[in-house]
């Protein structure tokens, strides 16, 4: 199974249109606001810190060439070829390698533990955007990455940021600039229930090692100047303690 040729072509075209500069993408954050406070809950549940790490649905590779950084050898990959050129185009040095992935597809999984072995993933935001149907093989699919010595950490958004996010979008003024594009492109959030998400990565054969809450930074402003943020909950999970 792999994903809808709609959802696919909904990042797409969201991708092509999208601004180059960093922070221009509603959940394109400072790293030291996302991917650095990240590090700080996965990094103790690491067996294996030299694995490569595997950045899952890395869009525009912000994140991604913040922990290039940090791990010897890191792959950002996306089902969106114009969300990896501008990744590319942004690392010019080649801190880390993009490729091409729909990890709901058995088969693309496969491949790429083939040819990388054992993976830690990071994945944010990335399970709670994608159709119902989808679901369970992208969990599927982090699993196979990770094999039996890689780990998974996973941030997706709460229940409690759907209300959040219909009000922002409903407001009288319509959603915010860097909201909208979300949803003109049919992208918006979907609602997942807390405790689907545990479930689909038990579904998968990954034992949770770890969670808890932690607001999801964006990079849009409340009319005060307030930052938005939307609660999120996180996880490690792994195929042991």
């Amino acid at each position: 199974m792999s994903v809808s040729s709609r959802y696919r072509g909904a990042w797409e075209g969201f991708w092509r249109e999208a601004p180059g500069e960093q922070g221009e993408v509603f959940w394109d954050a400072e790293p030291a606001l996302t991917a650095g406070v990240h590090l700080g809950l996965f990094e103790p549940h690491l067996a294996a810190r030299d694995l490569p790490l595997v950045d899952l649905g890395c869009g525009n590779g912000t994140q991604t060439r913040f922990l290039a950084d940090r791990f010897p050898h890191v792959v950002g990959t996306d089902l969106a070829p114009a969300a990896l050129d501008l990744a590319q185009i942004a690392d010019p040095a080649g801190r880390a390698r993009y490729r091409l992935l729909d990890a709901a597809d058995k088969t693309e999984a496969e491949a790429l533990h083939a040819e990388l072995g054992d993976a830690n993933v990071y994945m944010r935001g990335v399970l709670h955007q994608a159709e119902p149907d989808d679901r369970q093989p992208l969990a599927d699919g982090l699993a196979t990455l990770a094999g039996e010595r890689g780990r998974v950490f996973l941030v997706e958004l709460a229940e409690a940021a759907g209300a959040l996010l219909r009000g922002l979008a409903q407001g009288p003024d319509g959603p915010p600039a860097k909201l909208a594009p979300v949803f003109r492109h049919g992208i918006a959030p979907g609602e997942v229930a807390d405790a689907a998400v545990p479930g689909y990565l038990r579904a998968a054969g990954l034992t949770v090692l770890a969670s808890g809450d932690l607001p999801l930074v964006t990079t849009e402003r409340l009319p005060d100047g307030t930052r938005i943020e939307l609660p999120s909950k996180w996880l490690v999970a792994g195929r042991s303690g």
